[in-house]
Formats: structure tokens, C-alpha cells, sequence
């Protein structure tokens, strides 16, 4: 089976809009249907179930998750670190435009190096991360949905 990319955007209000979220993934090369796109779930809890079937359910070891912002995965500094080991441990690639060592190549061996910058990366952010996000109200056309549900990968 080949590797796929898919891309993740998430708003935690309603007034918030997820169009400047689906155009970013689709500017970074992934197709539409495989932006996963989900309605209100805050950042707050790790238990947000769309999130949840997708790393558990389309999500496989040579996939590519891209998500636009670091607080997309959480609020919580120590949640970010935890689920990058876990999706890595899956062998699923993260990137995180926002956190440039994800977007780049280590040579084999060097993970070490690209942990510890990230680490340092998400410290730095981490009080922006704790803050609640603003509005975004972008008026453009874009991707809408009210959750993924469970995916099936056939469908992509």
C-alpha cells in the first residue's frame, strides 16, 4: 500500500472559520479529499473523537500527517511532546509548519537532534498554546464539514 498525506484542521469555536486552515494543507501539496476537516472540538481534551479515527483508523506507519499549527494537536505543551513520540512510535511522519525541524530531512540517526528542537520550539510556544485561540474569520471558499467520523481509507 503506498504512503498517503493527509492534512488535519480544527477549529475549538463556531465562530471560528476552518477555510485559511484547509487552504494552508492545500498549499502545502495535499489533496482536498484527504484534508480532514472538523467542526467545534476544543483543544483542550485528547479526546476529541474525530481526531481520535483518524490517527487510529486511516493513519498508517509511512503516512504523512500534516497539521497547519502546533496547537491544532493541543493546548497542553506536555499533550503536543506526547502525541509527536506516539504518532512517531506509529511510524507516522508529523509536520507541523509551524515547528520547522518537522518540515525538514534528518539524516538517519540524527533524531536526537530534531527531538530536542522541537522540544525547545514547542517550550517557546507553549504560552501561546495555553491561550485561547482568536476568531478567525476568513471569508474565502473552502472545504466545510461537521466531522470525519470514522474514515475509511477506500474512500481515498
Amino acid at each position: 500500500m503506498d504512503n498517503m498525506v493527509f492534512g488535519y484542521a480544527r477549529v475549538s469555536t463556531r465562530e471560528q472559520n476552518l477555510d485559511r486552515q484547509a487552504i494552508r494543507l492545500r498549499d502545502h501539496g495535499i489533496a482536498e479529499r484527504n484534508i480532514i476537516v472538523v467542526g467545534k472540538e476544543s483543544g483542550k481534551s485528547q479526546e476529541r473523537p474525530d481526531y481520535q479515527a483518524l490517527t487510529t483508523m486511516t493513519l498508517y506507519r509511512g503516512d504523512t500527517l500534516v497539521v497547519t499549527s502546533h496547537d491544532r494537536l493541543s493546548r497542553s505543551k506536555a499533550d503536543i511532546q506526547r502525541e509527536m513520540q506516539r504518532l512517531k512510535q506509529e511510524g507516522v511522519r508529523l509536520r507541523i509548519p509551524d515547528l520547522p525541524t518537522t518540515m525538514m530531512e534528518f539524516p538517519p540517526g540524527q533524531d536526537q537532534v530534531f527531538e530536542m528542537v522541537n522540544n525547545v520550539f514547542i517550550e517557546g510556544l507553549g504560552t501561546i498554546v495555553q491561550q485561547e485561540p482568536s476568531t478567525e474569520n476568513l471569508a474565502v471558499s473552502g472545504i466545510r464539514s461537521e466531522g470525519c467520523g470514522a474514515l475509511s481509507r477506500q474512500a481515498f
